[in-house]
């Protein structure tokens, strides 16, 4: 019995992380609340199936990603997909009328160099919070939860096009996003 009471323990502890995860990807606070419940929930429930060959919370953070899936299979006919705001500003200033970009982006320093820092994950959650939400929920789909572009477009009932033309938006915007708050070293 003492096992089951640490273990409710260590997952109340990892509660507020969850939370923050869920409300980056669902942006909704309830829906959020709620997919931290249900994955708490699973976790109790199948604490005969942690192995212990990852993390406790790894394995949560797993349960979690499947219960953001079904929340956004189960919600999305109730949160229109484009909030009605023109997206195409960003691009005007960045290409030439040949397709070529108007400023070269700066040197960054290796990858392995930034993601070293603690920080780069805190500012890179930020600007992904900034992104529009047709923009950010597409973007968290595709590169977090790994989702392939034909099942995105059949969840979001867009076409691969659209599809295509979010993601690049929102990578731009991300990158115009880490280059302001990260690599010019501005604080969030």
């Amino acid at each position: 019995m003492a096992v089951d009471a640490a273990r409710a323990v260590d997952l109340d502890a990892l509660r507020p992380a969850l939370l923050r995860i869920a409300r980056l990807h669902l942006r909704n606070d309830a829906w959020a609340e709620d997919a931290v419940s249900e994955t708490l929930l699973a976790a109790l429930e199948n604490k005969t199936v942690f192995e212990a060959r990852s993390k406790l919370k790894t394995w949560v953070v797993g349960i979690l990603k499947h219960k953001i899936i079904d929340t956004f299979r189960s919600r999305r006919r109730e949160e229109p997909l484009h909030d009605g705001e023109d997206d195409g500003e960003l691009e005007d200033g960045i290409f030439k009328e040949d397709g070529h970009y108007r400023d070269w982006p700066k040197e960054w320093s290796t990858p392995e160099t930034q993601l070293s820092r603690n920080q780069f994950l805190e500012i890179l959650e930020v600007c992904v919070q900034q992104l529009p939400p047709a923009q950010g929920r597409i973007f968290l789909m595709r590169e977090w939860l790994e989702l392939p572009t034909t099942e995105i477009c059949n969840e979001l009932s867009i076409t691969s096009t659209n599809s295509g033309v979010l993601l690049h938006r929102a990578r731009l915007r991300l990158r115009e996003c880490l280059q302001l708050r990260w690599f010019q070293g501005a604080s969030p």
